[in-house]
């Protein structure tokens, strides 16, 4: 059994992900960031003649560079390598490093539709898991590239994940939401918590910034508290739909941090 912890931001992903691997010491846990053979948020994806510039960009670092690369086959040619770099595991004080790796994101509008969803696709049909826990890694990044880069109305996400779905039937796997119901109340208290040692808030100007210069963003003028709020109920009602359109019988939606552990269909 493998499990995707899923949610809207502040729904308590992590606290759970760290519940269940206590649960369950012999499952593999990956974050965001950590290199995972499904999701590629807060990792760089390169091509050989990319990686080997990097390289020879941060010599200083290389060694690091290197231990914090994995070595895959290309989405379009199995007989290809990317190299898939968890760039901010490195730890360095070069200026501008992590900003220039960001650039080789899949993220954001970084590539074009095609090849952001062959990339996935790919990556999820060469995906054969056992006792695996991923942290929002089947629904968040993707989905909100899908909403507020790419503008995909709701059905077209849906046919997606229906060709997602196929991609992974075969596997034994369970997605457990959690449901946030006051979304509102759910952002206020995360930016309480996602401050510096100053008390300055640190998340939330991230997030805005990261809604108002999305192309969706853009378009509809959005800048202030309730316009987040309004991106993540849509967001939400997507995810839900997808839930019970494609994965019903995989799915378990939880009430975010008023749930029993023993709601969830562990292995004995």
């Amino acid at each position: 059994m493998n499990y995707f912890i899923e949610g809207i931001q502040g729904a308590g992903k992590s606290t759970l992900v760290s519940r269940l691997a206590e649960k369950l010491p012999g499952y593999r846990v990956f974050h965001e960031g950590d290199y995972s053979p499904v999701e590629l948020a807060w990792c760089a994806y390169l091509t050989k003649e990319q990686y080997q510039s990097i390289l020879e960009k941060y010599t200083d670092i290389a060694e690091a560079l290197k231990k914090n690369t994995t070595i895959e086959p290309d989405h379009k040619n199995d007989s290809d390598n990317r190299y898939v770099l968890t760039y901010t595991r490195v730890i360095t004080d070069i200026p501008g490093f992590h900003k220039d790796l960001e650039q080789y994101e899949i993220y954001n509008n970084r590539i074009k539709r095609e090849e952001f969803e062959e990339i996935i696709m790919s990556r999820f049909g060469r995906w054969n898991g056992q006792k695996q826990i991923f942290e929002c890694s089947i629904f968040q990044n993707i989905v909100e590239d899908q909403i507020l880069y790419y503008e995909l109305p709701d059905q077209e996400i849906l046919d997606f994940y229906r060709c997602l779905k196929q991609k992974i039937e075969k596997q034994d796997f369970r997605i457990i939401y959690l449901d946030v119901e006051d979304i509102a109340e759910g952002l206020s208290i995360i930016r309480k918590e996602r401050v510096d040692n100053d008390g300055n808030e640190m998340w939330y100007p991230l997030m805005m910034e990261y809604l108002k210069n999305s192309p969706y963003g853009l378009h509809h003028g959005w800048k202030d508290f309730d316009d987040l709020v309004s991106h993540l109920e849509h967001r939400k009602s997507v995810e839900l739909m997808i839930l019970k359109e494609v994965f019903p019988e995989q799915a378990l939606i939880l009430r975010s941090k008023d749930y029993d552990l023993s709601e969830l269909p562990l292995p004995d």
